[in-house]
């Protein structure tokens, strides 16, 4: 069982589902409003937890009733927690989420107390892998990657301005298409492997600027996509640290993100091992 640390957000999802996502200016009424946990860093550690390893979050709450509901899953799943800590005085990270039909959606997030998570107070756990995203402090992912010495995944997502040296350190980056084109030259930095998503089309995995590996997500019945992302690097990291093929973990990646999609919510949507290999097959 591999072990994996994830250092980053955690968030309440309060989520619109509409019958189409909004224009500018435009207002759409008569939406269903669900709550659920959230947060990349909490979606990607919960994520690799059910997909088989042990896993460790390293992320900040705020000192309310939302943290308790924001954890509960992550608490109820198995995921250490003892590197969460609450923030006094700061209100728990919110995403508000417009979902359409089709599972598109469309995200603001007040990140609240994951704006507290700084290097001046964190131990980075001995773990096989660290993954890491841009809902946090981007100078504390890059304090992560001088400091950590294993497999380290970035998940460059929001995009945002970021250290070359984090992308130089990194093992593997993962980015979706609208990521990708965002920092495009800049990713040319990466000197591991770079995983690209395209919704339901073609990923790919490339190292040196060459393809390494290609698969396309199998074809499911898509309620929600959020936190299909985050699902696909978390089960891309521990498939590639179990020692998968870069063509076979790509595989079991969009698996997992496909499957991810078929239920309401980022984190009562995530799939089980058993259910990912059986649909990788």
């Amino acid at each position: 069982m591999p072990t994996v640390a994830v250092l980053g957000s955690v968030n309440l999802d309060i989520v619109a589902k509409a019958a189409k996502l909004p224009a500018p200016g435009e207002t759409i009424t008569d939406a269903e409003l669900h709550s659920f946990p959230g947060g990349k860093g909490a979606n990607q550690a919960l994520a690799a937890q059910r997909l088989g390893a042990d896993v460790t979050l390293i992320g900040r709450v705020g000192d309310d009733a939302s943290a308790d509901t924001a954890l509960a899953l992550l608490r109820d799943g198995g995921v250490d927690l003892t590197s969460c800590k609450a923030v006094p005085g700061k209100a728990t990270g919110t995403a508000l989420i417009a979902v359409a039909p089709s599972g598109e959606n469309q995200i603001v997030v007040a990140p609240g107390a994951n704006r507290s998570l700084m290097p001046d107070d964190l131990d980075l756990p001995d773990a096989d892998a660290l993954i890491c995203q841009l809902e946090v402090p981007v100078d504390t992912v890059a304090w992560a990657a001088r400091h950590y010495d294993g497999y380290f995944c970035v998940n460059l997502a929001p995009a945002m301005r970021i250290d070359v040296a984090v992308l130089q350190r990194a093992d593997l980056i993962v980015v979706n298409e609208t990521e990708s084109e965002w920092y495009g030259a800049t990713l040319a930095a990466c000197s591991g492997i770079l995983a690209t998503t395209r919704g339901a089309g073609t990923a790919t995995l490339a190292k040196g600027g060459e393809v390494i590996a290609e698969a396309t997500p199998p074809v499911v019945d898509a309620i929600d996509t959020t936190g299909a992302g985050d699902t696909f690097t978390a089960a891309l990291t521990v498939a590639l640290v179990e020692g998968m093929s870069p063509g076979d973990a790509l595989r079991f990646a969009c698996a997992a993100g496909s499957l991810a999609t078929t239920k309401m919510g980022a984190q009562t949507s995530l799939p089980t091992r058993e259910e990912v290999d059986a649909c990788a097959e």
